[in-house]
Parts: structure tokens; C-alpha cells; sequence
């Protein structure tokens, strides 16, 4: 049989002593040439045939001349007729020349042995010599010509391949040199049709052979499919494995695409780049022992956390090592975060001593991180990521493979996004639509649709990863609205929304009102108030039961709001409960209709659990800080708040160059009423006059009850004759103040008061403090002295010697004792 890559040359022309013969033999060749089998070479789609038995026959009859022009034809015609796919010019003309070139050596050797052809009268017996000669010449030019073609242009050994393919075909040409010998003599004696008899032997080494490498192939292709199928499983749980550490199953496979194809244009050997393809689907394995909040922080890793992240190579390495894989794979895994400068892990290997399939891997799988979004960084642009990559070489990664990696990108790029969509698909159908909730949520059924499981895999991930942030979220901050906003922002990763909403009940009043509200239509939930048992959120509130899918207009109308012109269109209402107690809901609204199904109750729900006692903590903490800066009795801010915000407003002050004034107060006669109606109407009279000093200032002025009956005015930006206007205004507002210290008893109360201004008077609180105090004594002095009889009906004025205040009156009043 004739081994060749469909192709042929011709030998050079000749005086042919029997044309007839000459054409008769080109005829056989040319039909010898159509009983081929093809080689057991995927890639080379070389066939072999008998056409080889011809050849010898025409060298034996008409000498290597003539037989050169046969053997062209014969394998001109196996690269032509009978062929799967067109054989290419090139390869037929490589076929050709071969089988001239292997019948010139074949007809030397023959000569070179004594044989003769028919010309000169040969005997049958006087030729097994040089015959045997020129069939072993034949084989071994013939199949070590193609075997040399197919291992050079399959980057395989030559002597790998002519050993397995063409090694076993060695007694079928001593066959077809012998059958060959017997129609050559049998011609010779004019027996043509005799000689036909020689044809029997040959077909049925054809028949042989093709029955042989039918076998072959049959257990190539069953090689293949187990193969294929272990590829498969591997597949499948290495996408899942990447589904779980990522959101979607895209990232190994363009790292696959990416470094088979670098891994080619390298030149590595196909059973190699089979191991790279491998390695990239498991480079990751080992991360199963990394901890899911490790692989998923968005911050900087510990020490002791990047110690966990470096042994995943090992790890990785260790569990593929126990897989009977025919090509390297455990230690490309192994050696993936290998850096060229030696300073990488697990080993430290450095350059040319970590392998090539493990640098092409470093490579790609960096590369494609960098364009990727991760929850440690944003997707870079593809100029930043490869100027990334150049920044590298010889740091990090193989100078060699990044600039054959950065040249082939855009090839590589678009078989990447040819690979994006797996022949086989993998999803499932949810088992039920999204149940409806009673009373008020209405609820719309939605169609089941079909659900990729990799989706599933990392909607799973994601959902486990955001319950970790949102729990880490809520001790971070102690005040209600703070933490809310940190809540908010890490739900929106598993549960979609427009607008969210905190409302917090009132047991006092039964209604629940807005504490917080972010997104769509913020500005008018925060404004909301619903009463227990109406709309959405007082349903809930009622039944402590979450609603999927309610209408959020129904939330508006309870609360007296024009609901026509919302665009929320569904809602997911969340109750809050703590011991057993209700204190709140946390609500969703989308603009989209009916998008809420009931895994994203389950979510909400269970953050609420989380959240209900962290919220109760907060409220609490806001209770008692507010008390602790805020006047029980009058409900005006108290001491400590005003020596914050004075500090504050000072340096404000001297940082802008402009002024604070100070107004103290104290009540006329104030222990009169005590002592003659009582503390608490003392106490009444007091929350009235705080009622009217709060009144009589601008919004971001404060009034602060001191001690007692005494009260400060802090005035931002107010200069002495501002202040001075103040303090009158002040005055007359408490003057006019009708007070019914009983029933029908009606008392007129004054307050004496005194002012002064940052920096004038002073640039510290307790010195603007004390000169104040100091002039509001003056004030109280001037006010009895010009007071005649009665003051506030039975109450008396008792007369106040008008004296100045010592240094020592000062220096109290300077510590706040006044």
C-alpha cells in the first residue's frame, strides 16, 4: 500500500519500449489507488492503498523509468478520486514527488542487487534478491518521506509517528512485491490473463486492512468519547466551581480559549496544549479550601488571609494529581502563581524553570481578572489591562508569552466570544410561580422561565456573600438613618429595588412613620405616615407577615397622598420584630410590576431578622443620646449640646472673621411662682417662656435652658446691634406672654437678659459667658428699679441694691454658676 498526504509528483520522461504494457499498468495503478483505508492520524488525513504492488510490477517489467511516470499517476489519483475532502495542491504535489522519488530508490537498489526487467529475459528465481531489496527500499522511503511531512507539520516525533502508523504496514509491500514478481513472469510468458490472478492477494490485504483499521478507528472514536466525556464532567464541575467564585461561567472559559490558542502559537504539542486546556478549566480547584468571605472581600487581605488564598495552587494541584490525565496537568495548576522573578508561590520557581503552561496560564488568567468586575476591584479598560501586562513582563509574567499574547489578542478575543454560548445548556425550570400574599398585596402570577443552573450557582454565592456584608454592615454604625444606608446599599446585590424605606411604629400613636427612605420617589415615602391595619406597610404591621407584590399606591392613599402619578409599581413589605415585638418594616418598591418572587422574600425576611435588633439598638442609642443632650422638662437642647455647638461656631467664627453673639436670660421672680403656686407650675411657666425664646429665633440659632430659670440664645452671624435688636425682641415677646398660673389667675412674667459678641467681648465661651451674665445682672438691676408696686398681680418686687458685679461674681459665672 502507498501511505501518502493525497498527493503525487511525476518522473521525468522516457523512450517506452511497450506503450501498450506501460498504459495498461498506468490503468491498474490508477485503479490500485481507489482501494485504500485512511491512517489513524486525526490531523493528517493520510490514506494508504495497494497501488504500491503496481509499482513494483512496472519496475520489474519496465525498469524505474517508465514506472516513476506510473507511480505518479497512481498517487495523483489517490489525492483525487475517492476523497472526503479536496486534497490540497501543495500535499499533492508532495504525494507525487514522494512515490517518484522512493520508485527511483526502490529501481537503484533493485540493479544495484543484479535484477533485470523483462526486457532481458528475468527468472523468477534469480530475483528474490534484488527484489526483496527493492521492496524494503520502497517501504522505507515511501513511509519514512510521509511520516516526516506528518511530524513536522503536527509538531510530533518522526520517529514516534512512522513507528505507530506505518511501522505494522511493512508485510503487506513484501506481499505485493511477491504477487507483483508472479504477474511479471506470468506476463512475461504471455499470460496476461493469468497474471490477473495476482489481483486476489491484493484485495484481500485491502480487505484486511480495512477491516483492521475500522477497528481502529472504532476504538479511536470510543477513546475519544470517554475522553470526551471525562472533559465533559470536568467541565461541568470546573464551571461550577467558577460560578461559585465568580457570577457567571464565562471567566474559565475564556482563560481556556485564551491559552490553548497562546499555548499553540508557542508551539507546544497538541497533547501538551490539551493539558493547558485542561488546567486552565481546573486552574481554581484548590480554591474550594479558601474560605467564601476570603475569595469575596472587597478589601485588602490580612496577612494570615493571604497565607489562606496561597495555598489554593497546592491544594489544586494535589486533588488533580490523584486524575490519570495522559498529558501534564497538576503541575501547571501547581505553578500558575509562579512569578518570572522567582518571587511567586507555592515553590518560588523562577523563569524558565516554572513551565511554559503554567506561565501562559499566569498570563491569561491575570489578564482576564483584570477585565473582569470583582468584588476586590473594577473591570479595567483593555488599554489599562495590557499596559498592566507590560508592566509585568519580567516581573511577573514570561516576557515571550505577554507580547504573543498582547500581538493574537484580538483573535484570541473573538474565539472566546464564539465560545461563550456551550452547545449543551444547562438549566431548569422553577417548580412553582411566586405565591401571592392576602388582604392588600396584590400579586400577579408570572410565567415559569428557565433558569441557567450556573446562574443559580452564583445567585447562591452572591446571596451568602451579601448576608456576610449587610451582617458586618450593621455594627459598624449606631445611628438608625446610618444604618440603614449601609443596609440599602449591600441589599440591592440580591434583591432588586427602585426605592427603599424603613418605617418605624409608634406605640403611643399606632401609626408608622418614615425614618428613611433612599431611590425612587424618596422624597415622598419619607413623608409618609400610615396608620396600624391600613395600606401595605400597616397590613404588616397587623399580621406581621410579609407582602410580595402589593401595589405600592395603596401605601399612598393610606397616608392621604396622591398615589396616580407614582411609578412604583410592585412592593415587598418586611415586618421587624424584636423579642416578640413589633417595632417597624423595611419595604421595597420597584418600578417594574410584580418582580419580587418568593426567594426574594425569603431574603428580605431574613435580613430583617438580622436587622430588627440592630435597628432597636440604634433607636435606642439615638433616644439616649437626644436625652442626653436635650432638656427633659422644656425639650430644648441642654448645657452639654450648647457647649458643643458654641465650640463649633467659634472656630467657625474666627476661621471666616465674622461674629457670634450671646444672649443670657434669667427669669423675673421666678422663685415667687415657685414658692407661692408650686414647682410644677413653675415648671409650666418655664416650658411656656421656652416656647416663646424658641420661636423668636431663626432655625439655625439654638436656645438652651442653662440652669434653673435660665436660658442662652446662641446667634450665628450676629453682630452687637443684631443682638441688641434680639435681646429687645425677646423681651417684649415674654412681656406680652399671658400665663395662667391657675384657673382664672393670669401672671405676666419678664426675663432680663444680656448679650455679647465674638470676638469684641471676648474670644472664649467663658469669657463671652461671664461678660454676658454680668450684663444681664445689670439688666435685672435696671428692670426693679424702674418697676413701681406690683409685679404680676400678688407677686411683689423685692429691691436689689444696683451694685457692680466683684472680679469674683465674674470668675462664677465664667464656670457657669450664676
Amino acid at each position: 500500500m502507498n501511505p501518502s498526504p493525497d498527493s503525487c509528483f511525476a518522473a521525468a520522461s522516457h523512450e517506452i519500449a511497450n506503450p501498450l504494457l506501460f498504459a495498461v499498468l498506468i490503468g491498474c495503478s490508477s485503479l490500485a489507488s481507489a482501494l485504500k483505508v485512511s491512517l489513524p492520524l486525526s490531523t493528517s488525513g493520510s490514506t494508504m492503498s495497494v497501488s504500491y504492488a503496481v509499482d513494483v510490477a512496472a519496475l520489474l517489467m519496465l525498469g524505474p523509468n517508465e514506472t516513476m511516470i506510473v507511480a505518479a499517476t497512481s498517487a495523483w489519483s489517490q489525492c483525487t478520486f475517492r476523497t472526503k475532502t479536496r486534497s490540497a495542491p501543495h500535499r499533492t504535489l508532495f504525494s507525487m514527488a514522494s512515490l517518484v522519488l522512493t520508485v527511483k530508490a526502490a529501481g537503484w537498489t533493485y540493479g544495484l542487487l543484479g535484477g533485470t526487467t523483462t526486457a532481458l529475459q528475468f527468472s523468477l528465481l534469480a530475483i528474490p534478491k534484488p527484489l526483496v531489496g527493492a521492496a524494503t527500499t520502497y517501504f522505507v522511503c515511501n513511509t519514512l518521506l510521509i511520516a516526516t511531512a506528518i511530524g513536522l507539520s503536527t509538531r510530533q516525533s518522526i520517529a514516534r509517528v512512522w513507528n505507530e502508523n506505518f511501522l505494522w504496514s511493512a508485510p503487506s509491500y513484501f506481499v505485493g512485491a511477491g504477487a507483483a514478481a508472479i504477474a511479471a513472469t506470468v506476463i512475461d510468458r504471455g499470460g496476461y490473463w493469468m497474471a490477473s490472478l495476482a489481483a486476489a492477494p491484493l484485495y484481500l490485504t485491502y480487505r484486511t486492512y480495512k477491516v483492521y483499521m475500522g477497528r481502529i478507528q472504532d476504538q479511536q472514536r470510543h477513546v475519544v468519547q470517554v475522553s470526551d466525556l471525562h472533559l465533559a464532567t470536568i467541565e461541568a464541575l470546573a464551571l461550577a466551581i467558577d460560578a461559585k467564585d465568580h457570577t457567571a461561567q464565562s471567566h474559565i472559559r475564556r482563560v481556556q480559549v485564551y491559552a490553548a490558542g497562546l499555548a499553540r502559537a508557542l508551539g507546544m504539542p497538541d497533547t501538551e496544549i490539551q493539558g493547558v486546556k485542561t488546567a486552565a478549566l481546573l486552574h481554581d480547584i484548590g480554591k474550594l479550601a479558601v474560605p467564601e468571605h476570603i475569595l469575596s472581600k472587597p478589601g485588602p487581605l490580612t496577612h494570615e488571609e493571604f497565607q489562606k488564598i496561597r495555598i489554593h495552587p497546592q491544594v489544586g494541584a494535589e486533588i488533580i494529581s490523584g486524575v490519570p490525565f495522559p498529558y501534564p496537568v497538576a503541575p501547571l495548576i501547581l505553578s500558575h502563581h509562579e512569578r518570572w522573578d522567582g518571587k511567586g508561590y507555592p515553590i518560588g520557581l523562577k523563569g524558565e524553570d516554572i513551565p511554559l503552561g503554567a506561565r501562559i496560564l499566569s498570563v491569561v488568567d491575570y489578564f482576564d481578572a483584570l477585565m473582569s468586575e470583582r468584588p476586590y476591584h473594577k473591570a479595567m479598560s483593555l488599554d489599562d489591562a495590557t499596559g498592566l501586562l507590560r508592566q509585568e513582563m519580567g516581573k511577573a509574567l514570561d516576557p515571550r508569552v505577554v507580547e504573543t499574547f498582547i500581538d493574537m489578542y484580538t483573535t484570541l478575543a473573538g474565539e472566546a466570544e464564539a465560545s461563550q454560548e456551550p452547545s449543551r445548556k444547562l438549566t431548569r425550570v422553577p417548580m412553582h410561580a411566586p405565591t401571592a400574599a392576602p388582604a392588600v398585596g396584590l400579586v400577579n402570577d408570572s410565567s415559569a422561565t428557565r433558569t441557567n443552573v450556573f446562574q443559580d450557582i452564583a445567585l447562591a454565592h452572591r446571596e451568602i456573600y451579601a448576608l456576610y456584608e449587610i451582617a458586618q454592615a450593621m455594627g459598624s454604625s449606631l445611628g438608625v438613618s446610618d444604618t440603614m444606608a449601609l443596609i440599602s446599599s449591600k441589599l440591592s446585590n440580591i434583591v432588586p429595588f427602585s426605592c427603599c424605606a424603613l418605617f418605624l411604629y409608634n406605640d403611643d400613636t399606632e401609626t408608622l412613620s418614615c425614618r428613611f427612605a433612599t431611590g425612587v420617589e424618596s422624597d415622598v415615602i419619607q413623608q409618609l405616615t400610615i396608620r396600624n391595619g391600613h395600606g401595605l406597610t400597616g397590613w404588616v404591621a397587623r399580621n406581621r407577615r410579609p407582602l410580595v407584590n402589593a401595589r405600592p399606591s395603596t401605601d399612598l392613599e393610606a397616608a392621604g397622598v396622591a398615589s396616580d402619578r407614582t411609578s412604583l409599581q410592585s412592593a415587598l413589605v418586611c415586618p421587624l420584630l424584636f423579642n416578640e415585638r413589633f417595632i417597624g418594616t423595611i419595604s421595597v418598591y420597584h418600578t417594574e410590576p410584580s418582580i419580587y418572587s418568593d426567594d426574594h422574600r425569603r431574603l428580605l425576611d431574613r435580613i430583617s431578622e438580622q436587622a430588627a435588633a440592630v435597628i432597636y439598638n440604634s433607636i435606642v442609642f439615638e433616644q439616649t443620646q437626644e436625652d442626653s443632650l436635650t432638656d427633659a422638662l422644656t425639650a430644648l437642647p441642654n448645657t452639654r449640646y450648647m457647649f458643643m455647638h458654641l465650640t463649633r461656631e467659634l472656630a467657625r467664627a474666627d476661621r471666616l472673621k465674622s461674629e457670634v453673639s450671646l444672649l443670657v436670660m434669667d427669669l423675673d421672680n421666678f422663685k415667687d411662682i415657685n414658692d407661692t403656686y408650686g414647682h410644677h407650675v413653675g415648671d409650666r411657666a418655664l416650658r411656656d417662656v421656652a416656647g416663646v425664646l424658641r420661636s423668636g429665633i431663626r432655625p439655625y440659632d439654638i436656645c438652651v435652658r442653662y440652669a434653673g430659670d435660665e436660658f442662652i440664645v446662641v446667634l450665628s452671624g450676629c453682630g452687637a446691634d443684631e443682638a441688641e435688636r434680639k435681646r429687645l425682641e425677646l423681651q417684649r415677646a415674654v412681656d406680652i406672654l399671658q400665663f395662667e398660673a391657675s384657673p382664672g389667675k393670669m401672671l405676666a412674667l419678664a426675663i432680663s437678659i444680656g448679650a455679647s459678641v465674638f470676638p469684641h467681648d471676648g474670644d472664649s465661651y467663658e469669657t463671652l459667658l461671664a461678660t454676658a451674665d454680668s450684663r444681664m445682672y445689670r439688666d435685672k438691676t435696671r428692670r426693679k428699679r424702674g418697676a413701681t408696686g406690683t409685679h404680676g398681680g400678688d407677686l411683689h418686687a423685692t429691691p436689689v441694691a444696683a451694685t457692680s458685679l466683684s472680679d469674683v461674681d465674674l470668675q462664677r459665672a465664667a464656670v457657669g454658676v450664676l
